[in-house]
């Protein structure tokens, strides 16, 4: 195989990987910088990344980018507009995130939900996203499926006003005032309204949001949203980049043939907009229902083309972006005035924003912290970063970018580099350029620029905790009583073309059955097994020590206790302070993470391949010699009290505390908040103690398994893992996990959770089923997939696309390895709470009675499901997380690659019978987030018990 980035010439290194390290320690026993070790040279990391690709113009103006990747059969096909919310006129506020919504309802030759014909070829990463200077809509689809998704990207460029109508214009503002209520309705979440409006003066195209306003959205008419199409979308305004199993030879033709007859469109002169300097300081000061006081500092700078972005990219890092940053150590290990820091410097095409942000420790002054920020920005335009500090963020950003390039679609694949490149500086292999540019800065050209752009007056704000202002909402708005409003006027010649019959979507070819990577297992000498699957589509290595504990062996006198020992791991070892971990992480340009899902906790690396050797022995060292400081405990239990704050602030995470522990009852060991975090008062009891008995009881390694993916060979990997893992010994006798006792009869009812003045409600419920995740649950899964499991299912499409009562709901098996759940997440409008779950019991009743599956939704959901797994697993980290789920749940190695033939035996009869063995409607818990006030009136008309509790109440997950 390929590589698709090579790393030839710095291969070699791995040979002397092990620069980590001569052991001198110093007084207090830990290594001193000079001995931290040390990854591949920058430049050469920077030298050999590379995205070949090869261009072509259509006559219409279409750009088209191809770049050839055969790892696995298929393509990414990813198509920009050079058309964003930055180029909106006054009073059009979110058009182009409208749009963008409008161009997935269907097109006069496919007039039908784009989801449609993408769910049946097995589309993946499929989605469109809308910003500042851009319109994207991306998918990666089997090769054989290409001219499916060209026809179809070609027909809504060319094609599609003759199927926009008044009903599907109302719809998506619907949808999209839903969404944009979800994003208000999160804690701080109408802050970056005013900060956009304080930073960026009147008339400036980078002063309103991108999802606009209410008033705006409710005031767009349809011959409106059509002038704006017809202004803007013509090909001549679009890149077509397709990467994966494509070369310019296939593209070509196919390009001709579908966009070719597409006229070209008027000429689209994207927005100019100059970096904006403030008169003077701002201070201002938001409340909202936040936990904690947020502290932020924000400039306007460069946008991405100019000279100086990667410099200020880096200098973020520098300061509060990188673990080793210097207010990540000043603020949060230091003085502990902070529980986090962080630091950005978005661009975008114009300019960007410079943005330090520390959340204040409780109890400390907000005023102070701001001090200290100011303080550390003052001293780094005075300073500029050390060599060390300079290497550190360049290794970081380059390594996380090589990550990125494993995937050819998504949200960052090579297909979003070249497009990104290609739209803003007319150069596919911008990308490249840019980390070429950020390898060669020095320190002095990173003060440089920081002292230009960060010494000018700044916005300072802080966001605490208190009433919210006034909201704005939607007006009551249904077809043809919009406010009146002018109508934008298309350019002339912009009419667009009439309505062409252009024959059926065309069908694709057999995708060909799943190659699942052929995995190797081996033992060390201690008894840990080892699973290992060779990727090598880029130099990197993930590996994973998973542990039978998770979620569910946390004490249930002392939630939280795993959590706070995997926050702890990283934060010293018998050779290293928390710092050093950062900073030797970095150098290596490694990510260490522990986590826990309800069956497992896992210490998880990503390594890249000429640094794996040393990546692996700081890992080795973090599982296995945690020191537990005393200093680092208090510092860390400070952190997660105030993450446990935040969770009772926020819908999801709040949700996720309350619903599980009524499900499963308080003996059993799921009957824990989902998010792991525990309750206050077990967190602030726990100690040292404690934390390393649960160390010692559940993360040992006769409980261990290590599973290994990448860019290296099982003889190569198992004398590093021996090294690291295989003198490791158990003492005693693990415990276990007791899942015997009876759970709790479910029962119908509503628990409301009350959260006044918020425009939204979050509906989330559940219901045990009586399956294992150690069942055979494709026919269940399948059966989901068409009432509530895709964006086609019965629920989204009623709710979503039906009422636009929501911006999107699911139904899922939340997979654990005994008794599963279904559960139910649905974010609606307040007002539309009580009539929602009418509309969510009626589905469910009508799916579970007797309008099951239907042969259409067999097909679509079948073919979907194998088609989309060479998608599916196109990277390692997903190959990985495959390999331990198969583990946990009792699958063999060949589940995924016999997964095909199992689906094509399903039959309706057996997904309906699926659902109504699992699925009870009557039994249904529903858990309601929101302001009670506004909504119990409508959930007392639904004849279930309804019961409101505080959103206090629920800090111990009672």
């Amino acid at each position: 195989m390929t590589k698709t980035i090579a790393l030839a010439s710095v291969a070699l290194l791995a040979l002397t990987a092990p620069l980590a390290a001569q052991t001198a320690k110093n007084a207090a026993g830990t290594t001193t910088a000079a001995t931290l070790p040390q990854g591949a040279p920058v430049a050469a990391l920077v030298r050999d990344i590379d995205i070949p690709y090869q261009q072509f113009t259509l006559k219409n103006g279409l750009r088209v980018v191809v770049h050839t990747d055969r790892k696995a059969p298929v393509v990414a096909v990813s198509v920009w507009y050079h058309i964003g919310s930055k180029d909106e006129p006054k009073g059009r506020t979110g058009f182009a995130h409208l749009f963008e919504h409008l161009m997935f309802g269907g097109s006069e030759n496919s007039d039908q939900s784009w989801f449609q014909p993408m769910q049946a070829i097995g589309a993946t990463g499929l989605n469109g996203t809308t910003y500042f200077d851009r319109t994207n809509y991306f998918e990666t689809v089997p090769r054989g499926a290409l001219d499916t998704a060209l026809f179809l990207e070609s027909d809504r460029m060319g094609h599609l006003l003759g199927a926009v109508t008044q009903s599907k214009l109302d719809i998506q503002r619907g949808v999209v005032q839903n969404e944009k209520r979800g994003n208000d309705n999160q804690p701080g979440g109408l802050v970056n309204y005013k900060v956009l409006e304080t930073l960026f003066p009147d008339g400036h195209p980078y002063q309103h949001s991108t999802i606009g306003s209410m008033a705006d959205l409710d005031t767009a008419s349809l011959a409106d949203v059509k002038g704006w199409f017809r202004q803007h979308y013509g090909p001549n305004n679009a890149v077509l980049v397709l990467a994966g199993d494509i070369d310019v030879a296939a593209a070509r033709p196919l390009v001709e043939k579908y966009f070719g007859d597409i006229p070209m469109g008027p000429k689209n002169e994207p927005t100019l907009a100059a970096v904006p300097t403030l008169k003077q300081r701002i201070d201002l000061t938001f409340k909202d229902q936040v936990a904690n006081t947020t502290v932020t500092r924000t400039w306007a700078i460069p946008g991405m083309l100019d000279k100086d972005a990667p410099a200020l990219d880096v200098a973020a890092s520098i300061i509060g972006g990188l673990d080793s940053s210097r207010l990540e150590t000043s603020l949060v290990r230091g003085s502990k005035m902070a529980v986090s820091v962080s630091a950005g410097a978005q661009s975008f095409e114009r300019v960007g924003r410079f943005v330090v942000s520390a959340v204040v420790t409780p109890g400390q002054d907000p005023k102070a912290v701001g001090a200290a920020i100011d303080a550390a920005v003052a001293d780094f335009i005075r300073t500029g970063p050390t060599e060390a500090e300079l290497r550190r963020a360049k290794t970081s950003d380059i390594a996380q970018t090589i990550r990125g390039l494993e995937e050819v679609g998504g949200f960052g694949g090579k297909a979003v580099a070249l497009a990104t490149g290609a739209v803003y500086a007319d150069d596919p292999g911008f990308a490249k350029k840019q980390l070429a540019a950020e390898a060669a800065l020095t320190p002095a050209q990173v003060k440089a620029a920081a002292a230009k752009w960060l010494s000018r007056p700044v916005l300072a704000y802080t966001l605490e905790p208190g009433e919210r202002g006034a909201y704005q909402e939607a007006a009551s708005v249904t077809a043809g009583n919009q406010a009146a409003s002018a109508p934008m006027k298309a350019a002339p010649g912009a009419e667009g073309p009439a309505p062409v019959a252009r024959g059926a979507i065309p069908t694709p070819t057999m995708t060909a059955d799943l190659q699942f990577p052929t995995i190797e297992h081996a033992k060390l000498a201690n008894g840990i097994e080892v699973a290992f699957a060779r990727r090598a589509a880029v130099p990197v290595v993930n590996v994973a020590i998973d542990f039978d504990a998770g979620n569910a062996a946390d004490p249930k006198s002392k939630l939280g206790t795993q959590a706070l020992m995997l926050k702890l791991l990283k934060q010293g070892t018998d050779r290293y302070n928390s710092e050093q971990i950062a900073q030797a992480e970095e150098n290596l340009g490694a990510n260490i993470s522990a986590s826990a899902t309800m069956d497992r906790t896992k210490v998880e690396l990503s390594a890249l391949t000429p640094n794996l050797a040393a990546s692996l022995d700081l890992m080795a060292g973090i599982v296995r010699d945690a020191a537990f400081r005393p200093a680092d405990i208090e510092r860390v239990r400070g952190q997660q009290l105030a993450s446990i704050a935040a969770e009772t602030k926020q819908p999801v995470p709040l949700a996720l505390r309350v619903l599980p522990p009524i499900l499963y009852g308080a003996k059993s060991p799921y009957g824990v908040p989902f998010t792991g975090t525990g309750n206050p008062a077990a967190v602030a009891s726990v100690t040292q103690g404690d934390i390393k008995a649960f160390q010692n009881d559940w993360l040992r390694p006769d409980k261990a398994k290590i599973f290994v993916v990448g860019d290296t060979a099982l003889k190569t990997l198992m004398p590093l893992l021996e090294k690291s893992f295989g003198d490791w010994r158990a003492s005693g006798t693990a415990p276990t996990k007791d899942f015997s006792g009876t759970l709790p009869e479910s029962k119908g009812r509503i628990v409301v959770i009350d959260r006044p003045n918020t425009p939204q409600s979050l509906i989330f419920a559940g219901v045990l089923t009586p399956e294992k995740g150690t069942d055979d649950l494709v026919p269940l899964d399948q059966a989901n997939d068409v009432l509530g499991g895709s964006f086609l299912s019965r629920l989204n499409m009623d709710l979503r696309e039906t009422k636009h009562w929501s911006y999107g709901v699911q139904g899922l098996l939340f997979t654990v390895q005994h008794t599963v759940p279904y559960m139910i997440y649905a974010p609606v409008q307040a007002d539309q709470t009580g009539p929602s779950i009418a509309a969510l019991r009626g589905q469910i009743a009508s799916f579970i009675g007797d309008k099951g599956v239907t042969p259409a939704e067999l097909t679509r959901t079948i073919s979907g499901s194998i088609n989309e797994l060479p998608g599916r697993f196109e990277s390692g980290s997903a190959v990985l997380s495959a390999m331990e789920s198969n583990d946990v749940y009792g699958r063999p190695d060949d589940y995924y690659t016999k997964l095909p033939g199992r689906l094509r035996a399903l039959t309706t009869s057996e997904l309906d019978a699926a659902a109504k063995s699992a699925i009870d409607p009557a039994k249904i818990t529903w858990v309601v987030i929101g302001d009670s006030a506004k909504i119990k009136p409508q959930l007392d008309t639904l004849g279930l018990p309804v019961e409101v509790l505080p959103a206090a109440a629920v800090m111990g997950g009672k």
